[in-house]
């Protein structure tokens, strides 16, 4: 893991982000890398909620992973707040090296710099592997999500 930087994303790094985005089964269909605009308009509205933290994985000045984390004050758990983490993507060349542990570690070190009580995190039913990495720093399949398509 020599050299590596996690900061936050920049507009320059949008397109190795989507990239990643787009680097898989489910992302294919649901990402375009050929158009930026929307992902140029999200980045601001990122940017400018001091609740969400988009960052990029940096080697060598090349992006190879990203996430994004959100924080979230609320009512339960006697007004606890919590942490998501959403779009974890790591480079192909560098799946198996770490650098994912390495992400999520640094979701929940800021997760705790926020005061967060809890991080959760969904992924989709046919990623086995991501499933049993996660399980694997500690995160329990616990509930049962929902999504509804709008």
């Amino acid at each position: 893991m020599d050299g590596l930087r996690i900061r936050p994303a920049t507009v320059d790094d949008l397109p190795a982000i989507v990239a990643l985005l787009a680097d898989d089964p489910l992302g294919a269909t649901r990402e375009s890398p050929d158009d930026l605009t929307p992902y140029t308009a999200a980045l601001a509205r990122l940017t400018a909620d001091p609740n969400q933290r988009l960052v990029v994985a940096e080697r060598a000045g090349r992006v190879v992973g990203t996430l994004q984390l959100t924080i979230i004050p609320g009512l339960s758990r006697k007004g606890s707040t919590r942490s998501v983490v959403e779009g974890v993507r790591v480079h192909t060349e560098e799946r198996g090296s770490g650098l994912g542990t390495r992400l999520i570690e640094w979701a929940v070190a800021e997760s705790r710099r926020a005061d967060c009580q809890l991080v959760q995190l969904t992924s989709d039913n046919t990623r086995v592997d991501a499933h049993r990495f996660y399980e694997r720093l500690g995160f329990s399949a616990s509930h049962v999500g929902f999504k509804l398509q709008l």
